[in-house]
């Protein structure tokens, strides 16, 4: 009796024990916004200049002013604030901005928007946005593409941080 007793109870630890770990493989799905990255350099081979981190939040039907309205302060894509990384003093904007990691936020407008790069780290969207913490702000035009992206996007190119989504394109210019 004894025997069929410590068997039953060994076979109910196994049977946790096994179920936690089928369940600890879970995985969830694909990310709503999900997470991307860029960076810019001056060749393919050489150590990047800056870099963004981002999340790249879809149109699903709506439109971009739908979802960032004009004149509020906007993470600049979804989930975290962007986070911008300088590796060496850059010009951005017209600014000169020292190397260092900063947020990146903007402010939509009808025909330009405002740009700005913020202390502040590590937060969820621009709810805890704190404009006294600001490193620059500026001016860029807001322009209109021919086709329409689907996913908040940035890319660099060779002299500019460029930004689009639906047809909108914004393009901040970016120096050594």
């Amino acid at each position: 009796m004894k025997t069929t007793k410590l068997i039953a109870t060994i076979a109910s630890v196994f049977m946790m024990l096994i179920s936690f770990n089928a369940e600890a493989q879970k995985f969830r799905g694909l990310d709503k916004s999900p997470l991307d990255v860029t960076y810019f350099r001056t060749s393919r081979n050489a150590a990047p200049d800056a870099r963004v981190i981002y999340s790249r939040p879809q149109l699903k039907g709506r439109t971009v002013e739908s979802l960032v309205p004009n004149g509020k302060v906007w993470r600049t894509g979804a989930n975290e604030s962007v986070e911008i990384t300088f590796y060496n003093d850059t010009n951005f904007g017209g600014e000169t901005i020292k190397a260092g990691t900063y947020s990146l936020f903007t402010i939509p407008g009808e025909k330009e928007w405002t740009i700005i790069l913020n202390s502040d780290l590590h937060a969820w969207g621009s709810y805890a946005y704190n404009e006294n913490n600001d490193i620059a702000r500026f001016n860029v035009p807001a322009n209109e593409g021919k086709d329409s992206i689907e996913a908040f996007s940035m890319a660099f190119s060779k002299d500019s941080l460029d930004l689009g989504w639906g047809t909108l394109r914004l393009s901040i210019p970016i120096s050594k």
